[in-house]
């Protein structure tokens, strides 16, 4: 797991043998994944496919007091365009006196991809040192610097002495892989090599010693928890509230965090992930370097995985019992909540797509107020996935189909399946709505879904959409998708070849 000395680290065909292409069932998946029979299945056509540049930037856009400089042409820097407003208003949530997202292209054109391109990225650090004064300027290598061989590490290591910002460059080409995921590597591994340094001196200057004793216990009772910049602000807070309940001290990292923020990650005594497909790459490092524990099963999404991540963390601190009783006050209060809705969602069928972890948990709260869950589409899968898949109840009657994007897969499986709703991450929700389907989008930041509250907020907003499904019949009777008639006849994993992983 040591490759942090590296420049880059590995894409997640290697280091987790990740699958991107497979439809059939949930059981089917997890013994055919199993077995190591997924890492090569490829399409023979594929409509769609993730960026992993724009989705680092999912974590190094939140980053407080920082620059993003993005190295390459202007098409790379354009979906900065999309995250600017929302991001700079979740930076003011933590710091009424944040500066909001920043961020430079270098924009790149033809001249600079004969010339090569490292005086534009020198004149952009200097600039932007100069003109904002930040904590970090985030260097973020797209894939025409990489092609040409700009070399960015060391212009970061030339300059470094001149600027007062930490430099963090980052290596996030979206060539380099089919797995989108590998983006959160990219960015925790610029985090990791730049940001992240235990002090040399980490004693106690205190000279009474009972507030030795109290600062021991206080660093004793630290935990970082690792968020995610899809989850809101009242997912942190429900989160916070839940573990203060277990006397502990919560830092939320690494997005909207503060780079120094990363230097204190190091005091806390156990690190707790919300999505191992997120953070699995950080906690395993901070495990090797400096000894830190990890949490890693589950993400706390509805009654049975809110209540075992908080059994997790609990038997860490010997709260077992303290949990145990927090867990029966808060399931019981939310079960009379539900009641009403439950009654009117019962028998309702649902289509779910998203990433792995996320879900598959939010496909068990769904059944647990009272939806049958036809399939889910996984953005990949790898061995993260296996334990939720075996914990699902009715998982041999579930399709799976791992995708990431690939509408056309998708339109041939709600014009087959027919759910009463579509519950999707936001950019492919859309294609839902034209046939007809309501959706529901999840996985957004004004959206609370996590722990009690979050499954609470979610079935009412459910109900809410499903009392009148009249917009997206509209939809359906105006606009028409650019597939053929024929399409909707075939089975609609033809185009995944199973035999290419030979």
């Amino acid at each position: 797991m040591n490759y942090i000395k590296e420049k880059t680290p590995p894409v997640r065909e290697d280091r987790l043998k990740a699958c991107n292409a497979f439809g059939g069932s949930c059981c089917e998946l997890s013994r055919t994944g199993k077995k190591g029979c997924l890492n090569k299945t490829k399409r023979t056509f594929a409509q769609t496919q993730g960026c992993q540049l724009n989705l680092s930037m999912s974590i190094l856009n939140t980053i407080r007091d920082s620059v993003v400089i993005i190295h390459g042409p202007i098409g790379c820097g354009g979906a900065g365009l999309s995250f600017g407003a929302l991001t700079t208003q979740y930076h003011k949530l933590r710091d009424s006196n944040a500066k909001g997202y920043i961020w430079i292209n270098t924009n790149l054109d033809e001249g600079d991809v004969i010339n090569g391109g490292e005086q534009k990225l020198r004149e952009a650090i200097i600039f932007a040192d100069n003109e904002f004064r930040p904590s970090s300027i985030i260097i973020v290598n797209s894939c025409v610097p990489a092609l040409i061989g700009d070399d960015i590490d060391g212009v970061v290591a030339g300059l470094q002495q001149q600027t007062a910002a930490k430099l963090v460059p980052v290596h996030c080409e979206g060539f380099k892989t089919k797995i989108m995921a590998s983006a959160y590597d990219s960015a925790y591994h610029g985090i990791l090599r730049n940001l992240v340094d235990k002090p040399e001196e980490n004693g106690y200057l205190i000279e009474d010693e009972l507030e030795v004793m109290k600062e021991k216990y206080r660093r004793s009772r630290n935990v970082n928890v690792l968020n995610v910049s899809s989850m809101s602000r009242a997912d942190e807070l429900e989160l916070e509230r839940l573990l203060k309940a277990l006397e502990l001290n919560v830092r939320f990292l690494p997005c909207f965090a503060h780079p120094d923020d990363f230097e204190l990650a190091t005091e806390a005594a156990l690190n707790i992930s919300i999505c191992a497909t997120h953070d699995d790459y950080f906690v395993k490092h901070l495990k090797e370097k400096y000894n830190i524990p990890y949490i890693l099963h589950t993400i706390p999404i509805g009654i049975r995985n809110t209540g075992k991540w908080l059994l997790d963390i609990a038997g860490f601190f010997g709260e077992t019992d303290r949990a145990k009783g927090l867990i029966e006050a808060e399931t019981k209060a939310l079960n009379k909540a539900l009641e009403p809705f439950r009654n009117q969602l019962k028998g309702k069928r649902v289509l779910l797509s998203g990433g792995e972890i996320r879900i598959l948990t939010t496909a068990e709260l769904f059944q647990d107020i009272g939806f049958e869950v036809l399939g889910v589409r996984g953005y990949h899968y790898d061995e993260f996935a296996d334990p939720l898949i075996d914990g699902l109840p009715g998982k041999e009657n579930i399709l799976f189909n791992v995708a990431t994007g690939q509408p056309f897969e998708q339109a041939n499986l709600l014009e087959e399946l027919k759910p009463d709703l579509y519950v999707g991450h936001a950019g492919i929700n859309g294609w839902a709505a034209k046939q007809g389907i309501p959706v529901f989008p999840i996985f957004v930041q004004s959206l609370n879904y996590m722990g009690y509250s979050g499954m609470y907020e979610l079935t009412k907003r459910v109900a809410k959409v499903l009392k009148n499904t009249q917009f997206s019949k509209n939809l359906k009777n105006n606009i028409k998708l650019p597939y053929k008639a024929e399409w909707y006849g075939k089975n609609p994993f033809s185009y995944i070849d199973s035999s290419l992983a030979l």
